[in-house]
């Protein structure tokens, strides 16, 4: 999360590129004025157990919630 808060925030921030900085303004304003709340739920979802439907094939679909637990986090980067 904070790799991608930094990273909207200094593109956001530089003037080399107008579109680049148009793009990733309201993207680091909605991720720094969720921060609390993405880092919650990030959180909430340490040290339990997860089940990826096996351990050398792991299943796509269990993978992805296991690996994307934020709701919020995950609703601001598909929106780009």
């Amino acid at each position: 999360f904070y790799l991608a808060l930094y990273w909207a925030q200094a593109l956001a921030a530089q003037d080399r590129d107008v579109a680049l900085k148009s793009r990733f303004s309201p993207i680091a304003s909605q991720l720094a004025e969720n921060e609390s709340v993405i880092t919650a739920e990030l959180l909430a979802n340490q040290g339990d157990s997860v089940n990826l439907g096996g351990y050398y094939r792991p299943d796509p679909e269990l993978s992805k919630q296991a690996m994307r637990p934020s709701k919020t986090f995950n609703a601001i980067i598909d929106s780009m």
